[in-house]
């Protein structure tokens, strides 16, 4: 049988095709007792409005290219939740592409979303091409959220406060008693503002920042913390840029027979999901993903309202959420004990 049309559905509510448009675009005034007619032929018949059609006649597809850096990172999926609800709100529906995956195959990033004529972009992380994306914001609404690279003009950027966020998390480990405390760093804008959040808490407390460089995985976070653990005079604490880096430390602790908090503290970044599960307990620093989200939906949606305006920078504040990865310093830390194990791979 062939799906019900606009046409059936005014025959059933016998009202205009006219009056049934305004009733689906909730626009114009209706009689109540019409808009409930046209509401229940509807609901009877099964009708669903044509997409297609209705784009070409509004010359809008409804739909917002969504472009995550890394669909693996459980931050994002956070932030989705904070950003699907205020589009889907103003009816407007998300298109996911993983960017990944997408540079891999050597693919232009922004094409899948032009070819299907979206109405907007969110980039969630890190911007592939700051020059494409300066192209793509002059052509339609562009926001940026949870990136801090430099952005070009017309692009909206919404981020935690890394740097800030940093130095909760390394001034709670000093407050501890620590004092040899490592940041295992990550890559580009977010990890250098990380790593100089760390490094100006720990001169302010007059003690000796030590760095380990790495990336924002779970395996560069355990071959640097074995390459910190392994050391002879091994850090008591440990601060990773984010919470995937933090798990790989925890690894790298239990295998080489390290107590967490008991002979090492461990602080991560973002409060992913992993942070809250029962047997991790990891202390971390909250950036709030869904709050930076649903600001980037609001952005994206006040873009359309205000095209060619200067970009804006909005940062959410981060909060420190204490777990059960810190601990007090012992008396007895400051002699380095006798480790087992070898690193893995």
């Amino acid at each position: 049988m062939r799906p019900p049309t606009i046409r059936d559905v005014a025959e059933r509510a016998g009202v205009s095709k006219s009056l049934v448009s305004l009733v689906l675009r909730d626009s114009g005034p209706v009689r109540p007792e019409k808009r409930e007619a046209v509401l229940r032929a509807v609901r009877e018949l099964g009708y669903r409005p044509n997409a297609a059609a209705r784009s070409l006649s509004e010359q809008r597809t409804r739909t917002i290219g969504v472009l995550l850096d890394d669909l693996r990172n459980p931050w994002f999926v956070d932030l989705l939740d904070g950003l699907n609800p205020p589009l889907h709100a103003a009816g407007l529906r998300m298109l996911l592409a993983d960017a990944r995956l997408n540079r891999r195959l050597g693919h232009d990033l922004a094409e899948p979303f032009l070819d299907l004529g979206v109405d907007g972009l969110v980039v969630v992380g890190t911007v592939p091409d700051a020059g494409a994306l300066g192209a793509l914001a002059h052509r339609m609404p562009v926001v940026v959220a949870g990136a801090r690279e430099p952005q070009p003009d017309r692009v909206d950027v919404i981020a935690g406060d890394d740097e800030r966020g940093a130095r909760l998390a390394t001034e709670h480990l000093l407050d501890l008693g620590h004092r040899r405390i490592a940041h295992l760093a990550g890559r580009g804008a977010v990890g250098e503002l990380r790593r100089r959040g760390f490094e100006a808490a720990m001169r302010a407390r007059g003690a000796e920042p030590l760095v380990e460089p790495g990336d924002l995985t779970e395996e560069g976070g355990y071959r640097g913390a074995v390459r910190l653990l392994r050391s002879p005079r091994r850090p008591t604490a440990l601060f990773a840029v984010n919470d995937m880096a933090s798990v790989g430390a925890l690894s790298a602790a239990e295998e080489l027979g390290l107590k967490v908090p008991r002979d090492l503290s461990v602080a991560g970044y973002d409060n992913t999901s992993i942070s809250r599960l029962r047997h991790v307990r990891l202390t971390t620093v909250d950036t709030a993903p869904h709050e930076v989200g649903r600001r980037a939906a609001h952005c994206l949606l006040d873009r359309f309202d205000r095209p060619g305006t200067p970009g804006r920078l909005h940062l959410a504040t981060p909060t420190l959420e204490i777990r059960g990865t810190t601990a007090a310093l012992p008396a007895s830390a400051g002699a380095p004990q006798g480790l087992r194990g070898l690193p893995r791979g």
